[in-house]
């Protein structure tokens, strides 16, 4: 493994927090450098990009916590902390496999007969895992969108050589995630792993701009309004507890989370928006950031 590896996220991920990490390093508590055994939560973990940002930049961040409803995603954490060799090994087998056939529609085949295995949720935790890492290289923008009975179907990619296996980040990855607990399920079960010094960070499912822009299928349970709402309950239950939280959302134009989250302070930033049906609405868009400590101005 190269030294020089930097621990990043080990897939694609819809709204993942890779461009914005720079702002969302400058948003964090002034003295958050001089907390002592921090303990990290974030209840919508995704692809993990704050996670690994934080894990390698603050040191003394001592434990970490990560959850996310969506089981065949917190599946593959823990397939990438437990069991990197083997992973490895089962990747570099697909890969070698899909760069073996040599038409789109031979590769097309070959998607689709995966991706029919995978919906069968009767796989072994390393297949699992894998093929989930094949589906999230080779499908349509590396989406994960499931329909209402949890089956992924999201189409085929047309890429011409994905990276399906990548080993030295799955093993630098695999290092940072030692001490990091790996939970599935409602996000509500987080609070009782916080700590004396414990930091929050929300990346819950975006609320969409639009009826044609909600690209949020992450599990089969809708992220409607009224979870947004549970989901600012849980913030107020949070700081309530005396634990320092950062969440991001969408910046809709209804002022929706101006009022919903009034009581603390928000702020706007600028983000890349690449997944829409309407071309127009692609590009540059404000997303808020929602937090309940001051910050100092530098």
């Amino acid at each position: 493994m190269n030294k020089n590896t930097k621990a990043k996220p080990f897939i694609k991920w819809v709204g993942g927090k890779g461009q914005l990490i720079d702002q969302l390093e400058a948003m964090l508590p002034t003295d958050f450098d001089q907390w002592e055994n921090i303990t990290y939560i974030e209840p919508f973990v995704g692809g993990g990009a704050m996670l690994f940002h934080l894990l390698q930049t603050h040191k003394n961040i001592k434990s970490a916590v990560i959850n996310d409803i969506n089981a065949d995603l917190t599946n593959c954490y823990t397939i990438v902390k437990e069991q990197p060799n083997t992973l490895i090994e089962s990747l570099q087998q697909i890969q070698t496999e899909y760069y073996s056939l040599k038409t789109e529609d031979a590769r097309k085949d070959f998607f689709l007969q995966m991706r029919n295995k995978f919906n069968t949720k009767s796989l072994d935790a390393i297949h699992n895992t894998t093929l989930f890492f094949f589906l999230n290289r080779t499908c349509f923008n590396g989406l994960y969108r499931v329909n209402k009975s949890g089956q992924f179907n999201v189409p085929f990619g047309r890429y011409k050589s994905p990276t399906i296996c990548d080993p030295e980040t799955i093993f630098t990855d695999s290092q940072l995630l030692q001490n990091v607990e790996i939970m599935t399920g409602d996000y509500q079960q987080t609070l009782c792993q916080a700590t004396k010094n414990t930091f929050f960070y929300f990346d819950p499912p975006y609320r969409p701009l639009s009826s044609t822009s909600d690209f949020n299928d992450y599990a089969k349970e809708a992220f409607n309004d009224l979870a947004q709402k549970q989901l600012k309950d849980f913030c107020d239950e949070v700081s309530a507890a005396g634990h320092k939280f950062l969440l991001s959302n969408s910046d809709c134009n209804d002022r929706f989370f101006d009022e919903l989250y009034s009581q603390y302070r928000i702020e706007r930033v600028w983000a890349a928006r690449s997944i829409n049906s309407n071309p127009e609405k692609r590009g540059k868009l404000t997303e808020i950031l929602v937090r309940n400590y001051e910050i100092a101005k530098h």
